[in-house]
């Protein structure tokens, strides 16, 4: 037996952003953006897990969601000149904003140019196909080449080599981590311990990423009131400590 998995394309991430907004019915100018970011990295998940290449927009848009993510975590707020506070999702609504604005008038634009093909066409195809036939010979190709054609050429290849050479290139490296197993890694740790250390975490996981994604899911668990933290002895340390719903939901775990 065989089975088909599809998954709807879309043209780019904010078209997937708009899509998740309207299947939900959500208010574009108060995204919640805990829930959107979820539902874009299963997205973006779904593509690895069928070997699909993922585009550096979407890599770049969910970087950006979850910068956004971690800075509603925080509990301090950038304000403006004015004193008022500046909300993490007021340039990506923006963004949207204009993106559905534009992607509004696209299927109209499409129409108008469907139509325009059907009034004329461009250019008369039996005649070119004709005149590329009768100068399908060396000797008039010799006759229409100078070495003024030549250098031109050769001037326009270098460029377009050039060009390419100095495109930026992406590289796009897989780490070994998710939020969800890091999430459950520190729970695990919290409810056998009680309390724990940063530094710990540290020793378990000591690169840059590995540091980032376990600060992410400290936060999102003091926002769940899953724990608390406490600054402990020694530089940048703080101790991890389980609320008390967390160990009595604990102790009444079926062994």
């Amino acid at each position: 037996m065989s089975f088909e998995i599809k998954l709807p394309l879309f043209e780019g991430p904010f078209d997937l952003l708009l899509f998740f907004i309207e299947r939900d019915e959500l208010d574009i100018h108060d995204i919640p953006i805990f829930k959107i970011t979820n539902d874009f990295m299963d997205y973006l998940k779904q593509l690895e897990n069928l070997n699909m290449e993922v585009a550096s927009d979407f890599i770049l848009t969910a970087a950006t969601l979850m910068r956004i993510k971690a800075k509603m975590l925080l509990p301090r707020t950038e304000k403006d000149e004015e004193g008022n506070e500046i909300d993490p999702r007021k340039e990506l609504v923006q963004h949207l904003l204009e993106y559905k604005k534009y992607k509004s008038v696209l299927q109209e634009l499409s129409a108008m140019e469907e139509n325009r093909l059907k009034q004329e066409k461009r250019g008369n195809v039996e005649d070119e196909m004709k005149i590329l036939a009768a100068k399908n010979s060396v000797e008039l190709e010799l006759q229409d080449l100078s070495l003024y054609k030549l250098m031109r050429v050769f001037e326009n290849v270098m460029k377009r080599f050039e060009e390419e050479e100095n495109r930026p290139k992406h590289t796009v490296y897989t780490y070994p981590y998710t939020i969800e197993q890091q999430r459950v890694f520190v729970q695990a740790k919290v409810r056998t311990q009680g309390i724990m250390k940063f530094t710990e975490l540290l020793t378990e996981y000591p690169d840059k990423i590995g540091v980032i994604f376990n600060f992410l899911v400290i936060l999102e668990l003091i926002q769940l009131n899953e724990i608390w933290v406490q600054v402990s002895e020694g530089f940048n340390n703080f101790e991890i400590h389980a609320t008390p719903e967390t160990l009595t939901h604990t102790e009444s775990d079926p062994e």
